[in-house]
């Protein structure tokens, strides 16, 4: 994927511009934070948002989707970053479809993309147990009990798990605690005897769960792949959900800088616009140039993903870790140069650097991700 975006790309990103900001602004948010909604999103949303194929973008369209790839669904997901819109484009359309391609038998498939892809069907993806991303340290156990298994324990931060149809949960069959070997990925229905799901009020509303299992039991047949190989089939799928995410921090770092930019042009002091200050331009240079490294290493990554070329893992943790820095620095700035007003309540800046702090958290921090990367790297 180039700098310069073709023209079928280009169509795409003005059709997401004009979704988004005439029917999903930020002040949607507000409201479904205000009115404390029950589901977090607005569902006849999601199904418009399906009907233009983003639910399925990443679905072949053998199996109803749309198969425009991860650079088409990474355009998608930097314009609903820049009104930090809330849908189950994470969970389901960049975690849950993909996971369930990856790993699932061609009944599977053919049984749960089309729902998927159709927006009929949210699926969330049931990993971390920690407060820190650590995908292979897998407490919860499958026990096998007669022609099924028995699932013991909890996962946490499940994204959008609280509203999600099905489940879809790494557990243990075998192995130590840490090992990448011995886990299993089983399609669980959300609803079954067993599961309590409680719903997480996050500071930037951003839809999620902790989700306990207390002896679910669940057919063979909900295995999702291999028994004991999961990890296999789940970690380019992490790979693909690193580089969306840090797409969609990309759309904020933009939208706050914008933001930012505008609010200096306007504010006087001293008779004179602040922005006109030299100091102010060095740390509004600063943002600009941060947020074009991270848009070229976004790209190569979403590039890289649709190749399927052997570098996939090393540019998710370069494309996370970049858009962690970057957002950081250009949410801390925005407040700054805003000044007191940008911490109240009245003023949207403030969502963008509450939105920053726990998408920074989300698949693995920068931390997490430079030690990743030098690992693979050899160092």
């Amino acid at each position: 994927m180039g700098l310069v975006l073709n023209e079928e790309q280009r169509m795409l990103q003005r059709s997401a511009q004009e979704f988004f900001s005439a029917r999903q602004p930020l002040k949607a948010l507000r409201t479904l934070r205000d009115n404390q909604d029950a589901t977090g999103f607005d569902r006849e949303l999601w199904r418009a948002m399906a009907e233009l194929g983003w639910a399925g973008i990443l679905i072949p369209e053998a199996y109803g989707g749309a198969a425009f790839g991860y650079q088409g669904l990474g355009l998608i997901l930097e314009e609903a970053g820049r009104s930090l819109a809330a849908s189950p484009l994470i969970s389901t359309a960049l975690l849950g479809g993909p996971l369930i391609l990856s790993a699932g038998s061609e009944a599977q498939k053919h049984a749960w993309l089309g729902a998927v892809a159709a927006g009929e069907r949210v699926v969330a993806l049931a990993l971390d147990e920690r407060s820190r991303h650590a995908p292979t340290s897998i407490a919860t156990r499958a026990k096998s009990q007669g022609s099924g298994y028995v699932l013991k324990g909890s996962k946490v931060m499940v994204l959008d798990g609280h509203v999600a149809d099905q489940l879809l949960v790494v557990a243990r069959t075998s192995g130590a605690d840490d090992a990448a070997q011995g886990l299993t990925i089983f399609v669980v229905d959300a609803t079954a005897r067993g599961i309590t799901r409680t719903r997480l009020t996050l500071v930037d509303s951003r839809n999620a769960a902790n989700v306990a299992f207390d002896n679910v039991e669940v057919a063979a047949t909900a295995v999702l792949g291999m028994p004991d190989s999961g990890y296999a089939a789940l970690a380019p799928v992490l790979d693909g959900a690193r580089v969306g995410l840090a797409a969609e921090m990309l759309g904020s770092g933009l939208e706050a800088f914008e933001r930012t930019l505008n609010y200096l042009k306007l504010r006087v002091q001293f008779g004179v616009p602040i922005g006109s200050f030299q100091a102010l331009k060095h740390r509004a240079a600063l943002m600009y140039c941060e947020i074009e490294l991270t848009r070229s290493v976004v790209l190569e990554a979403l590039t890289a993903l649709d190749e399927q070329r052997g570098d996939v893992p090393q540019l998710a943790s370069l494309a996370k870790a970049k858009a962690c820095e970057m957002l950081e620095l250009v949410s801390s700035e925005a407040i700054q140069l805003f000044g007191g007003i940008g911490m109240t309540d009245e003023e949207e800046i403030g969502f963008f650097i509450k939105r920053a702090r726990v998408a920074q958290q989300t698949f693995g921090d920068a931390v997490f991700h430079r030690d990743r990367y030098a690992t693979s790297m050899g160092f």
